[in-house]
């Protein structure tokens, strides 16, 4: 059976991005695959988190992963940080990786644009580290977004490179995977870019429904349409995209009418996103509470996972070490 694995950072909480983008898939994926779902709080040290905020993000990510519906018992859902065969990797594989390379990258050059005053080597060496997460486990495909694809593509470059330099086949080359002929992008509600946590421009799985309604209202539009069947303004489209993830197409068919003749009122459109959103993220709201009090479940599947996690990661290792030269005495 192929291997799938996919991680989220430990900070903040998940978003329509992340539920829509790739949790729904998750779902569906652990009947199809051998799949590994990990909390990369190792990845979140980039920020310099404080260390009651670190463990309490794992907790909260945890639980809302439970809450969406992945199933422990399908699934190896685990804390990056418990598989210390990953930091070994991640170690091995910085020999291999090049500076040049990595500073091509643009989240990188993102980031050094974003926060000049916190460009450390964590942040240069962020698609290392996620490359280890994925050939520990020896993953065939990761769900990824737009976004992370140039990872992807690293990490397939840092298999290649190993495998060619040790004379070994010991990596396989990880492909984008989801389930549709798109690599999904939620919108946020910001008028640009893609849903994240760092925009400041997300809906959270955890947001109440008030919290929902406020946020969808002060969403970006424009002015108006002026003329029939004219181009959407990139605000309006997001809103659209968001739209058609969430609503019936009647819903859609109903709104995109209303733009095309220049009747549309953009308070009814985004009245209706937000009951839409809340119908999908209010019942997942009530069970996250439940699961993050829970602290004997939540440790005993962040245990279960750590052991499928590992007893995968050591295999990998094992031959890893083997082919690099590094033996005991």
């Amino acid at each position: 059976m192929e291997k799938v694995l996919s991680g989220i950072r430990s900070t903040g909480h998940l978003h329509l991005g992340n539920y829509f983008g790739a949790l729904k898939n998750y779902i569906k994926m652990q009947n199809e695959y051998d799949c590994f779902f990990f909390i990369a709080d190792l990845h979140s040290l980039t920020t310099h988190p404080h260390p009651a905020d670190l463990h309490s993000g794992v907790r909260t990510i945890l639980a809302e992963y439970l809450a969406a519906g992945l199933d422990p018992e399908k699934s190896a859902l685990f804390v990056q940080s418990d598989v210390p065969e990953v930091c070994e990797l991640y170690v091995l594989l910085n020999m291999i990786a090049y500076k040049g390379e990595l500073e091509r990258t643009t989240s990188f050059k993102e980031k050094v644009r974003k926060q000049e005053d916190n460009v450390n080597a964590g942040l240069l060496t962020y698609p290392v580290l996620m490359a280890a997460d994925i050939l520990v486990h020896r993953a065939n495909k990761v769900p990824v977004g737009k976004d992370q694809e140039q990872h992807l593509e690293i990490a397939r470059t840092l298999a290649r490179r190993f495998n060619n330099l040790y004379g070994v086949n010991l990596f396989p080359e990880p492909q984008a995977f989801n389930f549709g002929d798109d690599l999904v992008k939620v919108p946020g509600l910001d008028g640009s870019g893609k849903m994240g946590k760092s925009e400041g421009n997300g809906i959270y799985l955890f947001d109440d429904e008030k919290t929902i309604y406020k946020k969808v209202m002060k969403a970006v539009t424009d002015s108006g349409p002026t003329t029939p069947n004219s181009e959407m303004s990139e605000p309006v489209k997001n809103i659209f995209t968001l739209l058609k993830i969430v609503s019936t197409a009647d819903t859609v068919n109903y709104f995109t009418e209303a733009y095309n003749n220049c009747t549309i009122r953009y308070g009814d459109l985004k009245k209706q996103l937000a009951e839409d959103i809340c119908k999908h993220t209010l019942p997942i709201r009530e069970r996250i509470e439940e699961i993050y009090n829970d602290t004997d479940y939540l440790g005993k599947v962040a245990r279960s996972g750590r052991d499928k996690a590992r007893e995968s990661a050591a295999l990998t290792m094992k031959e890893v070490r083997a082919a690099v030269g590094i033996k005991s005495f």
